[in-house]
């Protein structure tokens, strides 16, 4: 299993006066000190508008900034809300950061799910699901053929000879490519159509078990084409990660901290998407939040609940998620105590060595 770590941008007013500044430059040592201390991926959520959530609104510009700042660490997008760009520009950008970062980018795309993005960029929320499965198609058009012939509802270009989509990206015929799945016909598509699959922080076991299950099911329908993607098969479930030395400690230490946040991350601005869990997220305790949607604890808890998901789901990649109001001393202590105590439990010794080199 890979683990990779889910940035937020999300300020901490407490510790970040001037968030606009502080809270990217406290993203960007959070990662460094994943890469040196072994982890897969950094992945990127990008949003807008937000005064009470994340504030990093370009992907594809940080993306590039954190290629010059690193050299292993992979670097994704969490996701590009599609509906928002214009399909081809995308691929582009893509393909040009991965050039950038020597090979090291994934794109992540969903649908969205906060109307006030689109109300603020002109688009058009209800359409979005048409928007995004109609966007899909021209993008692999333009990595596949690299030349396109397409007039929709929502998008129309035409590249024909002498001209293509260029550059071309390291990774052919692009990059991993990724979907958030929040609703049957979101995961049946990226299943459908040879996504890997990003499940958000929120939804329990149970739920997690069938989306997987009807993901597996959707993967197999794939055409031949559409399998080449690289992420085929991943299946990557965020959680919120704590570790210290006791389960007694990690509570006392986050308690006051996560239900706080939920009360931020849920709420009318995301109904529909995020389910019950969001809608109720002012009245949730931490003993509900342990039983669902947690991973926090001592390394021997944390270990045996992350085999019990792995096995209900066929997971290949942990999210690790830190809520701001962590703190920057705790968040940067739980990422080393998680990289000592818990990755080697479920990587083999040959990874092991590597990463810590």
């Amino acid at each position: 299993m890979e683990f990779g770590i889910l940035f937020t941008s999300h300020p901490n007013p407490k510790e970040e006066p001037y968030p606009h500044r502080d809270v990217h430059a406290r993203t960007t040592d959070e990662i460094l000190e994943a890469e040196r201390l072994g982890y897969d991926t950094a992945w990127i959520a990008e949003h807008h508008f937000a005064t009470s959530y994340g504030i990093m609104p370009d992907c594809f510009a940080y993306m590039a900034y954190l290629s010059a700042k690193t050299s292993r660490i992979n670097i994704g997008a969490a996701v590009i809300t599609l509906p928002l760009y214009d399909p081809i520009r995308v691929v582009e950008n893509t393909s040009f950061v991965d050039i950038l970062s020597n090979g090291r980018i994934r794109l992540g795309v969903g649908s969205g799910y906060r109307p006030y993005e689109f109300e603020g960029l002109g688009k058009d929320f209800e359409g979005r699901r048409d928007m995004v499965e109609e966007a899909i198609g021209l993008m692999f058009d333009a990595w596949h053929r690299h030349r396109w012939d397409h007039k929709g509802k929502y998008f129309s270009g035409t590249v024909a000879e002498p001209y293509e989509m260029l550059p071309h990206p390291l990774q052919m015929p692009h990059p991993p490519l990724y979907m958030a799945g929040g609703t049957d016909r979101s995961i049946g598509y990226s299943g459908r159509n040879g996504f890997g699959l990003m499940l958000s922080t929120l939804p329990g076991v149970e739920t997690l078990a069938a989306q997987t299950a009807l993901y597996k099911r959707e993967l197999s329908l794939a055409s031949a084409e559409r399998a080449k993607n690289p992420a085929a098969g991943n299946i990557d479930i965020a959680r919120w990660v704590y570790i210290a030395d006791s389960d007694a400690q990690a509570r006392a230490d986050t308690e006051e901290a996560i239900v706080r946040h939920i009360a931020h991350f849920g709420g009318s601005g995301t109904s529909g998407y995020l389910g019950s869990v969001s809608e109720k997220g002012n009245q949730l305790s931490y003993d509900d939040l342990q039983g669902t949607t947690l991973l926090h604890g001592s390394a021997e808890t944390v270990i045996a609940r992350l085999r019990e998901m792995q096995a209900r789901t066929g997971m290949t990649s942990l999210l690790l998620h830190y809520p701001p109001y962590y703190g920057r001393e705790k968040t940067m202590k739980s990422l080393k105590l998680f990289a000592e105590r818990v990755i080697p439990a479920f990587r083999p010794p040959a990874r092991r060595v590597a990463a810590a080199e």
